[in-house]
Parts: structure tokens; sequence; C-alpha cells
């Protein structure tokens, strides 16, 4: 998927398009987070781990070569906002837990971790969704190539129901999947307590 992240973004200086290049260049630099985050921070980042990671960004920059405007791949858009926010979910729900787990002044029950992650998810979605908007707006004052498009106030609904669609998956499913990270999360914040003593 590195290859193909290279792939379009070569196609995006080939054309001259800036939404292309910026979202296949950041996609491209975000694969190689899971490596960063296990070399330097300790935190295990297993291959269906690192597969969920990029794949998500994958399948975004591809997108914008193309299929989030066919309308026979109408359901693009849909399953990129499912895949990127279960990641939003997946950070929200591993940082929530280490800090569950870290002190026992903390405790969160849960039903409250449930809702709290889709209420995460849901507010991380409506910022996307505005900073769409202005980059947007922002583009068609200059001139210039879309960073970022909305396609309206139906797709900003949609995004934000499958926005949501990603954070159930999360909730529901985050502790079979995310245990190992929430662990590593722990280890480090009981680290720096006990730096801190």
């Amino acid at each position: 998927m590195e290859l193909g992240l290279v792939v379009i973004l070569a196609i995006g200086l080939y054309d001259g398009n800036v939404g292309v290049v910026v979202n296949s260049a950041i996609a491209l630099a975000i694969t190689f987070l899971p490596a960063i985050l296990e070399r330097d921070y300790d935190i295990p980042m297993d291959a269906g781990l690192t597969l969920w990671i990029t794949t998500a960004v994958f399948l975004h920059a591809l997108g914008t070569i193309g299929p989030y405007r066919n309308p026979t791949l109408w359901w693009w858009d849909h399953v990129t906002h499912a895949l990127s926010s279960s990641l939003v979910a997946a950070i929200g729900y591993a940082t929530t837990r280490a800090l569950d787990e870290h002190t026992e002044d903390v405790y969160f029950p849960p039903r409250f971790t449930f809702v709290f992650i889709l209420l995460f998810v849901v507010a991380f979605g409506v910022v996307w969704e505005v900073i769409e908007f202005g980059v947007g707006g922002l583009a068609s004052l200059l001139g210039s190539d879309k960073i970022l498009t909305q396609f309206g106030l139906d797709d900003t609904m949609k995004d934000l129901m499958f926005d949501t669609v990603g954070g159930v998956l999360v909730a529901v499913w985050g502790t079979a999947y995310l245990s190992d990270v929430v662990g590593a999360l722990t280890d480090r914040l009981d680290g720096r307590t006990r730096g801190a003593d």
C-alpha cells in the first residue's frame, strides 16, 4: 500500500493536483506511524493494527484520484469514513482505558466508555466536516485545487452517520483488539508517575 501511495503521489505531481499530492503525502507519512510508535514508545503494533491504519489512509488517498467522484462507487466515501472514524475511536478508547487502569482515582464504567467513544468520534467528525468546509471555501477563494472536498449537506450527514458506525464497532470490540495497546499506554503512564515520585 505504501508503494500504491507513492504512485498516487506521482499521479498528483504529474497532474499538478495539489489535493491529491497533499492527501497522498500525508497518508504516506501516516503509514510510518505504527513503526515509530512501536520503536520509540514501545506501543505494540501487530500486523492487524498496522493494516487497519494503512488501509484507512490508503483508501482515502486512492479516493482522491477518482472513486470519490465516481457515481458507481457511491459507497467509497462511506467505507473510508467508517474506517477513519474507527481509528479515531480506537485512539479515544485506548486513551480512556489506559487512564482508567492507570489510577484508582479515575473509573469509567463500561457503559460510560461506550457512550464516551461514540461522542468522541461524533465530535471529531463534526470538527473534520467544519475543517473540510473551511479548506474547500478557502481553496475556492484562492482559485486552487481543493485539498478536502465536501459534496453538500447530504454528504456531511452521511459522513457523520458512518463516523458513528466506526465508533460503534470500536466501542463494542475495542477490548478484543486494543488490549495490548491499552496495556502499553498504561505502563507508560505508570512509568511517568514513578518517575515523578
